[in-house]
């Protein structure tokens, strides 16, 4: 039986995708993180802007940087986050997962929601990433029990992270208007 501490499980208000490129102190606090914990073997990330009607795992050796949103400068989409992938990895967490059905994807890769906030964790991004998408059509409880499933992970070397944000809802953003009031859910949040 192994005396080694599991790995964390972390979430990460990742913000702004220009967090990517800036230091400031939530980006200095990523990068201080990447540094205290144990190195891990892999990634297990779970990102806001995979939110489907299914649940996926990438498969691939190689996943592409996605940069999933518009209107930044040319030099956020100039950014290459070249971490590997795991194919052994997606096998286990579909072998954890055998009560869901989990889909390999191949297509892909790693969205801003992952690869903004690990360019600070593990800015050499030698640390291999799979992605596990959202299923949008399931409850919380659902999410909550792949979680549970997930745990042995953590034991095997794995940091399972997620990544979004607690109010993630660009839809209701008011583009350009000043003192937009917050909609009465999000300040009762």
């Amino acid at each position: 039986m192994s005396t080694q501490r599991p790995m964390p499980a972390m979430f990460f208000g990742h913000g702004n995708p220009m967090n990517a490129l800036e230091h400031n102190g939530w980006t200095d606090q990523w990068n201080a993180i990447g540094a205290r914990i144990p190195r891990p073997r892999a990634v297990l990330s779970l990102s806001a802007h995979w939110y489907i009607q299914a649940t996926l795992v990438t498969a691939m050796s190689r996943p592409r940087t996605i940069h999933d949103f518009g209107g930044f400068p040319e030099e956020l989409y100039d950014v290459q986050y070249p971490a590997l992938g795991s194919p052994d990895l997606a096998a286990r967490v579909q072998d954890l997962l055998t009560s869901v059905a989990v889909g390999r994807d191949d297509r892909w890769g790693l969205d801003h929601g992952t690869w903004s906030v690990l360019c600070h964790v593990f800015p050499r991004a030698d640390v291999p990433v799979v992605q596990l998408s959202i299923d949008g059509t399931k409850p919380p409880s659902f999410h909550y029990e792949i979680g549970k499933m997930l745990a042995p992970l953590r034991d095997e070397g794995v940091l399972v992270i997620g990544s979004g944000n607690v109010v993630h809802n660009l839809q209701a953003y008011a583009w350009g208007q000043r003192d937009v009031v917050a909609f009465d859910w999000a300040v009762n949040f």
